[in-house]
């Protein structure tokens, strides 16, 4: 004491945890990757996050919360008399933020979003479907604009779901439709634009359990045009032009890793001839967490690795270095996936989680087993549950969201998270700024099989192949992506020209099932090290 006379008792447990906490980050600086705070307080804790063509991105959360920390514009509420908390609604329960001047701008949502899901469509409209009580049948659509602009939600007045879905998942087809699958007590799929009914589809029922792991489905385009879903601990491959399931995949081990039970899955990058398909399962609760109310029940860090178009798939297995629950996947432009946030221990649901994971990891699928995690610098914010992961044009990822709570709560043990922080990958590193290109000039649309040229500009003379990979927009809600998918296009040797530019012959994916229509980020990778995107409008 006799070295701080002047603190109070408070004032020295404040000076302990800060100093804890500073030599322990400080002795982790010998790790990959770095962190920035983003935004102090949005307002909204979002739920569910996706990026705009217009590099803004949607922040949305669920609507029947009480009072976020964002108002509506002046004169703007929402009136719900089914609402118990807020009948008479003026706070904003969505945003959009501009990454330019990480400013933020209410939206207005009308009906309960909680627990949806979206996907992008070809126009680059944000479609968002379901959620709970008067969203239980919504459809909505988000048509993004510039920064400056003043789009907002729009709640389909004339058309809705054939069946309400509570944690269902939405899947673009190779010919710009969405399919719609599954949610709470709903074993159907169902398209948009609307098709004549619902369609009955067992296999949800038929792995559900006790504690319901059949929610929020992965979903999986493969290049051969059909679907791999997975649900519970099973997959299979589904052909929903005939409505028929062609292959039942062997059981994955360890036990459920869908919601409430909350692993994650990303297909790896599409390349070379686009007939491989590579699917990767990771973490997830043990089973009975969710049914008896554990939260510190450890999970388990077990991965999947399965070839989905093989003749003969089989699950490889490996660990990664935390057991995580909760955790996002996401796919960087260089193939690597990114595995961030969540706990250790618990299953997903409110305030049924602890011990945050803070250490973000590196998957390279290129590695032998046993060497394909590498562990990264970790964050000081805790992400449970309801927080979201995506990837963003300058390649950095943006990490949002964490409300474990049913209202928002700022005193908890974990609280409300309001901060936005963005995670920069080693490949942003300043070692590593020579090696990074410069998109000097690429079309704007480019159609399925056409060749096409890009320049690039990079510092230091170019050794190898530049890669140029196409990153979709994804919906990230509840650990996983919906949509997501990277590909890798055919290049030829870049060519250097009189200006210094190096030009890359391309060929655009060959179809919609390797890449459906859309807007994607363009990035040339060299060596590793991604250029800022730029847009580019894939159409047939």
């Amino acid at each position: 004491m006799d070295f701080f006379p002047s603190l109070q008792w408070p004032h020295l447990v404040f000076l302990f945890f800060y100093m804890v906490t500073y030599f322990t980050m400080t002795t982790r600086a010998d790790l990959p990757g770095t962190w920035e705070l983003l935004v102090p307080d949005a307002g909204i804790a979002s739920m569910h996050t996706a990026v705009t063509r217009f590099n803004t991105v949607v922040l949305l959360d669920r609507t029947n919360i009480g009072p976020s920390r964002k108002m509506l514009p002046k004169g703007r509420c929402r009136f719900d008399k089914n609402d118990h908390v807020l009948k008479r609604d003026c706070y904003a329960h969505s945003a959009v933020l501009d990454l330019q001047t990480n400013q933020i701008r209410p939206l207005m949502i009308l009906t309960d979003t909680w627990c949806s899901s979206g996907q992008v469509l070809p126009d680059g409209t944000l479609l968002q479907t379901g959620g709970d009580l008067d969203g239980f049948k919504k459809i909505r659509k988000f048509s993004p604009c510039e920064a400056n602009g003043s789009c907002d939600w729009v709640e389909l007045e004339d058309t809705e779901l054939v069946n309400g879905r509570w944690y269902g998942t939405d899947q673009i087809l190779p010919d710009g439709t969405v399919i719609i699958v599954g949610g709470k007590g709903t074993n159907t799929v169902e398209y948009y634009p609307p098709r004549t009914g619902a369609v009955s589809f067992p296999f949800l029922a038929d792995v559900e359990d006790k504690q319901m792991d059949n929610l929020y489905p992965y979903i999986h385009l493969l290049p051969n045009g059909h679907l791999f879903i997975f649900a519970n601990n099973k997959a299979v491959l589904y052909d929903y032009k005939t409505n028929k399931i062609m292959k039942n995949y062997p059981p994955l081990d360890g036990g459920p890793r869908n919601y409430p039970s909350a692993g994650s899955s990303a297909m790896l990058a599409l390349e070379g001839d686009y007939a491989t398909a590579v699917i990767v399962v990771c973490g997830g609760a043990q089973y009975g967490a969710f049914i008896e109310r554990t939260t510190d029940t450890p999970a388990h860090g077990s991965c999947g690795r399965i070839i989905a178009t093989s003749d003969e798939p089989g699950w490889e297995m490996e660990d990664m270095p935390f057991g995580r629950i909760m955790g996002d996947m996401v796919t960087l432009p260089s193939g690597d996936v990114l595995i961030i946030n969540g706990a250790q221990a618990g299953t997903q649901g409110f305030e049924m989680a602890s011990d945050p994971c803070l250490f973000p990891v590196l998957y390279r699928p290129d590695q032998p087993v046993g060497l394909r995690f590498m562990t990264l610098n970790p964050g000081t914010v805790p992400r449970m549950y309801h927080s979201t992961a995506n990837l963003l044009p300058d390649g950095r990822v943006l990490i949002a969201g964490s409300n474990p709570h049913v209202f928002y709560k700022f005193k908890a043990e974990f609280p409300t998270e309001l901060r936005i922080e963005a995670f920069s990958p080693e490949y942003l590193s300043a070692d590593r700024a020579n090696l990074r290109p410069l998109i000097e000039e690429v079309p704007e649309t480019v159609r399925y099989g056409e060749a096409f040229d890009v320049f690039v500009s990079v510092s230091l003379p170019v050794v190898g192949i530049l890669e140029v990979n196409l990153g979709n927009a994804p919906f990230a809600t509840h650990s996983f992506s919906q949509g997501q998918r990277l590909v890798k296009l055919s290049v030829t040797p870049s060519v250097p020209d009189a200006n210094g530019k190096y030009r890359v012959g391309c060929k655009a994916p060959p179809n919609g099932a390797v890449a459906p229509p859309g807007y994607y980020m363009v990035f040339v990778v060299n060596q590793g090290v991604p250029s800022v995107a730029r847009w580019v409008h894939l159409i047939a």
